[in-house]
């Protein structure tokens, strides 16, 4: 998640500079072919293309608030599992106790239960960011060629890359016990059996009568809603933005600025007899504002794809693990997730 305010011209130069040289390239050789070979026929009227223009602005208008709603509707998800997080803690440091104990347990034995149960959920959090960060085949860093490059260096300096990605196997392995992290990590979804191991150790406090039947019940409920929170999120993961709608966004705005320099070269023409060549910024210009808002939409539409534009998970899971240990009197706390580079991971 960017946190600056504004981007620096040099960010903006490293996120869009590498066009400059196609949109430079094609106006300017569109002008020396209608100067140089006198092919003052090569021209197309304006009307046409100002009806494309406005009717592609429109189209990748559409794309980028379909884009918004996906990153949006991700980050509303990760503010329920804080919600509902916090909600378990309370719940765990309330509800298990000795009151309806057959054989009472030693406060001790209690309070490492409680521990369990909350470092246990804290391990389904990093386990749950784990999985969303899964490269799938149409999102940047997996596409070929210079997009796929690009996307991996984008990844490295301004995503994962500016924290310690191992962070989340060493913290998944501090809060799961050994043998259980050795055999839950081998599942193909191991944070919804994370969350199974949750309820299998609920049935068996219930057993014990460390919760009764309405306390077993109000955690069950909430097991049941880190579900409904992780299905949420794996829905925007695995099923991307429509790919009609996306990729047509980009073939639209090719076809705008291939078509553009024609209008323009004959309109600057008038102006006398360089005047056609001022047509060669205005449309680097124009054809530079139509591509940045294609890029904008292309890198906002997957929020867990590992770059600056994703939805802060790493700093959210923090957030979560600090508060639930402080709840169970821990002091020894690790530090809050820093901005790096104005970005937030």
């Amino acid at each position: 998640m960017i946190i600056t305010k504004n981007f620096s011209l040099k960010r903006i130069l490293q996120f869009t500079g590498h066009h400059f040289s196609w949109l430079i390239a094609w106006p300017t050789a569109v002008v020396l072919v209608y100067e140089f070979f006198d092919l003052y026929w090569l021209k197309i009227p304006w009307l046409p293309l100002s009806v494309i223009g406005t009717a592609v602005a429109f189209y990748v208008g559409f794309k980028n608030n379909s884009a918004y709603d996906r990153m949006w509707e991700a980050r509303k998800v990760w503010g329920a599992i804080v919600n509902s997080s916090r909600s378990w803690g309370i719940y765990i440091k309330g509800f298990v106790t000795n009151q309806f104990a057959n054989e009472p347990t030693s406060d001790s034995e209690v309070i490492d239960v409680r521990k369990r149960l909350i470092h246990r959920h804290i391990g389904w959090l990093y386990a749950l960011r784990s999985q969303l960060l899964n490269i799938t085949p149409w999102e940047h860093a997996n596409q070929k060629g210079l997009v796929g490059k690009f996307a991996k260096r984008y990844q490295k300096h301004f995503g994962v890359g500016l924290v310690d990605d191992e962070v989340t196997k060493s913290e998944l392995h501090q809060f799961l016990p050994k043998d259980e992290y050795e055999r839950l990590i081998n599942y193909q979804n191991t944070a919804t059996q994370i969350i199974d191991e949750q309820s299998t150790d609920l049935r068996s406090l219930r057993e014990k009568g460390l919760i009764e039947d309405f306390r077993h019940m109000e955690l069950q409920k909430i097991l049941g809603d880190f579900y409904d929170h992780q299905g949420k999120l794996e829905r925007i993961k695995k099923f991307p933005l429509p790919r009609q709608y996306a990729n047509m966004s980009f073939a639209f705005i090719w076809l705008f600025i291939f078509l553009l320099p024609f209008g323009m070269v004959s309109e600057f023409a008038k102006l006398g007899d360089w005047g056609s060549w001022f047509a060669i910024p205005f449309v680097v210009v124009i054809g530079w504002v139509y591509v940045v808002m294609e890029l904008v939409g292309d890198y906002s539409e997957n929020p867990f794809q590992g770059m600056a534009n994703d939805i802060p998970m790493l700093s959210l899971c923090r957030t979560i693990e600090i508060d639930l240990r402080e709840m169970m009197g821990e002091t020894e706390l690790p530090e809050s997730i820093k901005a790096k580079n104005g970005i937030l991971m």
